[in-house]
């Protein structure tokens, strides 16, 4: 039995879909709003997280 290894993206990456500044994604990353991992020190971000993120903020804009 074979899972799909779930897409993790780079900070840079989340910058570009999320169009926010380096320094937003680290702070979103530190408040925990934005789920993260490291792996040997770099950074990632798993591309559900993203989706969570950012219907987390239509549903408090709601």
């Amino acid at each position: 039995m074979t899972t799909a290894t779930p897409e993790l993206l780079t900070v840079p990456d989340v910058m570009a879909q999320l169009k926010l500044g380096r320094s937003k994604v680290y702070d979103l990353i530190r408040s925990r709003r934005l789920v993260s991992i490291k792996i040997d020190g770099a950074r990632r971000i798993p591309a559900d997280a993203i989706l969570d993120f950012v219907l987390g903020q239509i549903e408090e804009a709601a």
